[in-house]
């Protein structure tokens, strides 16, 4: 505690809390910039300025502690690491009437983010039919590069799912009801123009809806290893060796196009308004200017796309368990959905004050703690399940929000391991054949459109989940409640 380190002759890192560090504002700064980590993240971290790589994290909590409007501080969640102009797990939360909007801060695939799906199976029962399983949700799920989906749309219905969201799919025979109410936003955000969304994006996502993609996305089948917590498990209806279904996706070409289109027009916005820009991909536009209003407006449509195309993926889930074991769908329940690279308008309480604001969670999740309406009924004593996907060879997590979440990170949390190695420098380590081979002798088994795939999301590519996890339930922002471990697992 008090502990400083000097990073630069302006920057300075001081610890506040045992897993909190802050920089003092200096220069531009309107807020510090705060961080969760341990003695290892943070030396991670300076060693990446001392180093003088100019892709570096620390240098990005400073940029975005500089925009006009943030509130309280630039976050960082354990999960740190660079990103375009906000780090990856970082959070900035702005004021409606004086803040901004940035594409930086949401990222290009919009509301990427983790359905987890519940069943009554154990381990026991799956382990001798995982192969089989295995093959037919590689069949059943689409998945890899410019991969298609079995649902069709017109230009029309292109909008309405930008409006509609899982609302759409499920309408379509797309699951249930039921499955929305365990959704974040209910699977459909308000404040969605599709003319706000180019034609070019539009058509990059007509065949798009239902499909995984590539990169980190992924389905994977998990058995909880760990129960942390008994009350919240309960609630959560967690039980040890239980199966569960994780699906980590998120808005596709659609997301990626609109992030393209948006760049240049904030680029011109930033100049317009007199805002300085301290890297290209932090442009941004005032909340309440046309260029604002419009950039958020063709985020919530990839949000909705996004929130459709998990809710088919589930649907296609089912099926396969359906396929390749006899096992109806509606056995198999929605646990909870939730959303990372967003920017949303919520109520947040800032020095005592409760205010609306624009929070930007890039690589980070919302963490919302006990008797929020937003949660269903059924978690409200609780707080909201926090899904955290770790590594095909490690575990991934489930965890709760806190009210301390709600008073210091905006009700934020973090999504993932957080990356150690670039993709690139993955490829040049790892072989995917070896990885696929290493972790099938631990009774893993990967079915996957890609080697060079697996090879950039190699176990060895990530930080220890297990540490970035401890850290925000040590500082309190979240806590855990159960730990899964992979059987298998469907890449791009």
């Amino acid at each position: 505690m008090g502990k400083s380190i000097k990073v630069t002759d302006q920057m300075v890192l001081t610890q506040v809390e045992p897993y909190v560090w802050e920089i003092p504002p200096y220069g531009d700064m309107r807020v510090p910039g705060r961080i969760y980590g341990d003695q290892e993240t943070i030396d991670h971290l300076v060693d990446d300025v001392k180093k003088g790589k100019e892709w570096n994290a620390l240098v990005q909590i400073v940029n975005v502690a500089a925009l006009p409007g943030i509130q309280r501080a630039s976050l960082a969640m354990a999960d740190v690491h660079p990103g375009y102009g906000f780090p990856i797990g970082g959070v900035g939360a702005f004021d409606l009437d004086e803040g901004v909007v940035s594409v930086a801060g949401v990222g290009y695939d919009i509301n990427c983010g983790v359905r987890t799906l519940r069943t009554d199976l154990t381990r026991q029962e799956i382990e001798p039919r995982k192969e089989a399983l295995a093959d037919t949700l590689y069949q059943t799920v689409p998945a890899g590069l410019g991969s298609t989906g079995d649902i069709r749309l017109s230009m029309k219905e292109i909008d309405r799912v930008l409006v509609e969201g899982a609302e759409f799919v499920v309408r379509r025979g797309y699951g249930f009801d039921d499955d929305l109410s365990y959704v974040e936003e209910r699977g459909r955000i308000a404040g969605a123009d599709p003319a706000a969304v180019s034609k070019k994006a539009k058509e990059r996502q007509f065949k798009q809806v239902g499909t995984l993609g590539s990169g980190n996305h992924y389905l994977e089948v998990q058995w909880v290893d760990e129960i942390y917590d008994q009350r919240a498990a309960a609630a959560y209806s967690l039980f040890p060796d239980q199966i569960l279904i994780s699906i980590h996706s998120g808005s596709r070409a659609l997301g990626h196009q609109s992030g393209d289109d948006y760049l240049p027009k904030l680029e011109q916005a930033s100049r317009k308004y007199g805002i300085p820009i301290r890297e290209r991909e932090l442009v941004c536009a005032p909340f309440n200017s046309p260029e604002g209003r419009t950039y958020l407006s063709a985020v919530n449509c990839g949000i909705n796309c996004a929130f459709a195309n998990r809710q088919a993926l589930a649907h296609l889930a089912r099926i396969g368990f359906q396929e390749a074991l006899g096992v109806r769908p509606d056995r198999i329940l929605t646990l909870y959905e939730v959303a990372h690279n967003t920017a949303k308008v919520e109520t947040h309480e800032v020095d005592g004050v409760s205010k609306k604001l624009v929070v930007h969670r890039k690589g980070a999740t919302r963490a919302f703690g006990p008797a929020q309406r937003e949660l269903p009924k059924a978690y409200q004593q609780v707080g909201q399940p926090v899904l955290v996907g770790g590594t095909m060879g490690t575990y991934s997590y489930i965890l709760h929000g806190t009210e301390l979440a709600m008073e210091d990170t905006f009700g934020s949390a973090l999504h993932g391991a957080g990356r150690m190695l670039s993709r690139r420098q993955a490829k040049k380590r790892f072989w995917g054949g070896d990885v696929i081979t290493g972790l099938a002798e631990r009774g893993i088994v990967i079915r996957a459109h890609s080697k060079a795939g697996v090879a950039e999301e190699a176990p060895g590519a990530y930080k220890d989940v297990e540490q970035v996890v401890a850290v925000m339930h040590n500082a309190g922002i979240i806590r855990k409640v159960a730990r899964m471990r992979p059987l298998i697992c469907i890449k791009g």
